[in-house]
């Protein structure tokens, strides 16, 4: 069997410790490789479409730009995108000199990067850069998946405005965390792409786990 490659992009939302959000995520879109470019230049069209210059973030989700975030959401579910996050809630985590939360952070990469994985395909993994220890944390993180695995040929930092399907992951993952969070929904506008994912979603709850290969949400359950 031939090996394939796939790229896995992956953001996090809500993970600072102290930042009163009930839950924190991590998230990403797996793609494979051939097919980066035909989804870059899908993504790059949609932008042309609606006149949209800037990033593709959440948080600046606006009513002026809803149709674009719309079409956007209805192409992720149309092709063979896959999406999955990571969720826990924050206040079950338990903290101490031999379990710190940054080690907390390492656990749930793993968690969310372990699932369904073959030795016999290659993967670079993409996480986009947060701050100055960026660097240290995507060592780290490649040392302990390849522990188990032989697979992950990369695992490295970008910045998010250098790739579209990061900024992709951040918009649903940004989606998946406002609606758990249950922040405030006077944004109308964030509300109705919450909506647009429910509907594609149909049965499954994003606010459980579940064994979707599409949008799939694993919610782990501290004691």
């Amino acid at each position: 069997m031939e090996n394939k490659t796939f790229n896995i992009y992956c953001d996090e939302s809500c993970h600072i410790e102290h930042d009163h959000k009930k839950y924190m995520f991590l998230g990403s879109i797996s793609c494979a490789y051939p097919q980066v470019k035909r989804h870059v230049m899908r993504i790059k069209a949609f932008k042309k479409k609606h006149n949209f210059y800037a990033e593709i973030k959440w948080s600046n989700v606006s009513m002026s730009k809803l149709k674009f975030y719309i079409d956007l959401i209805d192409y992720f579910f149309d092709t063979d995108l896959r999406f999955r996050v990571v969720g826990v809630d924050k206040s079950r985590i338990k903290c101490d000199a031999g379990n710190t939360y940054d080690d907390f952070y390492y656990k749930m990469y793993y968690q969310l990067l372990n699932h369904k994985i073959s030795n016999t395909n290659n993967y670079n993994v993409y996480l986009d850069i947060k701050d100055s220890l960026s660097a240290c944390k995507v060592r780290k993180l490649k040392e302990i998946l390849n522990v188990k695995y032989s697979a992950f040929r990369n695992v490295q930092n970008i910045r998010s405005e250098e790739s579209l399907l990061l900024q992709l992951t951040d918009l649903i993952m940004g989606a998946i965390a406002y609606n758990a969070n249950m922040e405030d929904k006077q944004n109308d506008a964030k509300v109705q792409i919450i909506n647009r994912i429910k509907k594609h979603a149909d049965t499954i709850d994003l606010c459980k786990t579940n064994y979707s290969e599409k949008l799939n949400l694993f919610y782990i359950e501290l004691q």
